[in-house]
């Protein structure tokens, strides 16, 4: 018995925490082509937007807006990054726009 209750509480017992099914299968997605969603960008960033953005930035929030364009938060890692940041506004748009396939960004915002 002693047995049947160990493996019960090995069952028990969370691992890992829950993700997003396009989190979890993004792998296969890039496999295929496919842009999952939004999440996946998440997942992604720092892959999407390269060493000199991906490097320096997290992606902290991305919301759909009624028009179906998205509204990008992106938090430096460093404060002292906000500012060249600002100026690769244009750039992290191309790159969410070219991911997507579409002209998907309606606004990019800064937190710190």
């Amino acid at each position: 018995m002693s047995n049947q209750a160990s493996n019960k509480k090995k069952m028990e017992i969370r691992t890992a925490r829950p993700h997003t099914l396009a989190g979890a299968m993004g792998g296969l997605f890039r496999i295929f082509g496919v842009r999952a969603s939004d999440a996946d960008l998440a997942a992604r960033w720092a892959e999407i937007m390269g060493p000199d953005i991906g490097g320096i930035s997290t992606l902290a929030a991305i919301k759909k807006t009624p028009n179906g364009k998205f509204n990008i938060a992106v938090r430096p890692a460093n404060p002292a990054f906000a500012l060249q940041l600002s100026y690769m506004a244009p750039e992290i748009t191309k790159r969410v726009n070219k991911y997507f396939g579409f002209d998907a960004v309606n606004k990019v915002t800064f937190r710190k």
